[in-house]
């Protein structure tokens, strides 16, 4: 059946990379959204062009990013300088910066040791186990990707698994092991948001509401973090619950013993010289980043470190990232005579076709502004003024949540975001309250295995059915949304200074 599928999903793919040209080359020929600026219809026609091949994948989409390198100077959007230079730039180097970070404490094996003493921490009653699991795979997938993360909790949850087998017998288990497996997978995306490198749409937001409003005070990572580690609290707290009600045995467990855990975390041996390194590198970073600009809440007012410094606006959190990225390869290891914490071809791993996505939502916002597309989107959108701030955001997290379902969440954030700034300036919204929300519903897909690679992967080990995600996946979908809009109003506002009635002078510069 799985090869029916992917042969029928082929056949769409060579469909697709003939018929989406043809399609944008029909819009610049026979339409004409704008008579006295062309440029609308180009940059929409191109727009059509990405937004299909990344929905359907037709080619890589990586390669799908790079259109705009060859289509915007060729009709005149924006020169080849200025979109080859979106491609790479600090946001760039924080996504790199976190990912050697990462690496580096998979090639010691620190996030092991983390997660296995997490699962000690908190015992082995199945409630326990469930809330140990999800928490060490969210701790983790904020610093670490979501798919190395989940790749890495898999075995361990399966050791578990088949230790309740084991004792328990199969058919006793066989619910217990369907919720554990989906915990590891939820809680790798709901940790990811709570961080800007915990998950690709986050940096996307940061870099795209400063191309589109370059006067707009810095999203920076201490303040992505105070406003989404609240997030990520609740809704880690309402997937527990819920997997915990919709899976936990009927009978309790009496022969299960925590020794499987600590048998594991013994065979890691003593905490090496490499691990302590990097687990102070690690928590300086955290701190770096947290407390790199002023953090100002309401009455409450903490300076930050950049200021001691002559120029602080030239630092930004790319710089902190390779700054500890760079002592990794200059701290000498002990185990392993010559070599330094992190090698090349360990760093190479890097997942560029990534970076390569984010440069070409990076370079479809700069055509999407300079063309005057956003504005036109939200001209056409402008009906909407009258709806209730609050129901609008709830609309467009609802929109976003079931449609990053089928398509990349990265893909997803790019496509919208100008679009959701562009209605936001045309009905006199602070653009934030849209966009926001917007990249925090990108990474709420719970409902299907291609909606995310952690839902892949344990949908690859055969124990998950699609109507165990589907039928768990909405509940925790439809929670989020709700989660993420009240945050945003009650929470949000506050963090980033937003007044709901009071269009900021930065957007408004912006036009």
């Amino acid at each position: 059946m799985s090869g029916i599928i992917q042969l029928k999903q082929g056949k769409i793919q060579d469909l697709m990379i003939i018929i989406a040209p043809v399609i944008s080359v029909l819009i610049i020929l026979f339409a004409d959204f704008d008579p006295e600026n062309r440029k609308i219809t180009t940059t929409f026609a191109i727009a059509v062009l990405m937004a299909i091949w990344w929905i359907t994948e037709a080619v890589p989409l990586a390669v799908t990013a790079l259109i705009p390198v060859v289509l915007f100077p060729l009709f005149g959007i924006v020169d080849g300088k200025t979109v080859s230079a979106l491609y790479f730039n600090h946001v760039i180097f924080l996504f790199i910066g976190g990912f050697l970070m990462a690496f580096a404490m998979e090639r010691w094996n620190l996030h092991r040791r983390i997660a296995l003493r997490i699962l000690i921490l908190f015992g082995v009653s199945p409630g326990r186990i469930l809330m140990g699991f999800m928490l060490a795979t969210s701790i983790l997938s904020m610093w670490m990707s979501n798919t190395a993360t989940a790749m890495m909790m898999v075995p361990i949850a399966f050791s578990i698994i088949l230790k309740l087998e084991e004792s328990l017998g199969k058919i006793n288990t066989e619910k217990y092991a369907v919720g554990l497996l989906l915990a590891v997978a939820y809680s790798a995306s709901i940790g990811g948001i709570a961080t800007l490198v915990g998950t690709p749409p986050n940096l996307s937001l940061v870099r795209i509401s400063a191309i589109i409003f370059p006067e707009m005070p810095e999203i920076s990572f201490g303040d992505w973090f105070i406003f989404a580690l609240p997030v990520t609290v609740i809704l880690f707290l309402a997937a527990w619950l819920l997997l915990y009600l919709m899976y936990k045995p009927k009978e309790g467990w009496k022969n299960v013993t925590i020794d499987e855990f600590r048998n594991e975390y013994k065979q890691l041996g003593k905490t090496s010289f490499e691990e302590k390194v990097v687990s102070v590198l690690f928590g300086l970073l955290i701190l770096f980043w947290i407390f790199r600009t002023e953090i100002n809440i309401q009455s409450i007012r903490i300076p930050g470190w950049e200021s001691l410094f002559k120029n602080p606006s030239y630092i930004n959190d790319g710089t902190v990232a390779i700054f500890f990225s760079l002592l990794l390869f200059m701290i000498p290891s002990k185990t392993q005579k010559g070599e330094k914490l992190m090698n090349w071809e360990i760093a190479h791993k890097i997942p560029w076709g990534i970076v390569l996505l984010f440069g070409g939502g990076f370079a479809l916002a700069q055509g999407f502004v300079d063309s005057g597309l956003s504005v036109w989107f939200g001209e056409k959108l402008a009906s909407l003024g009258s709806v209730e701030p609050m129901v609008l955001t709830f609309a467009n997290v609802t929109l976003i949540s079931f449609l990053t379902e089928l398509t990349s969440n990265v893909a997803t954030t790019e496509m919208i975001l100008p679009v959701a700034a562009g209605l936001a300036m045309v009905i006199k919204l602070n653009p934030l309250l849209l966009m926001i929300p917007a990249t925090l519903a990108a990474s709420m897909a719970f409902m299907l295995p291609v909606a995310t690679p952690p839902n892949a992967i344990i949908f690859g080990t055969n124990r998950i059915r699609v109507i165990d995600m589907v039928k768990t996946g909405i509940l925790l979908n439809l929670l989020s949304i709700i989660i993420i809009t009240l945050v945003m109003y009650f929470w949000g506002t506050a963090v980033f200074g937003i007044d709901v009635a009071i269009f900021p002078d930065w957007a408004v510069a912006a036009k």
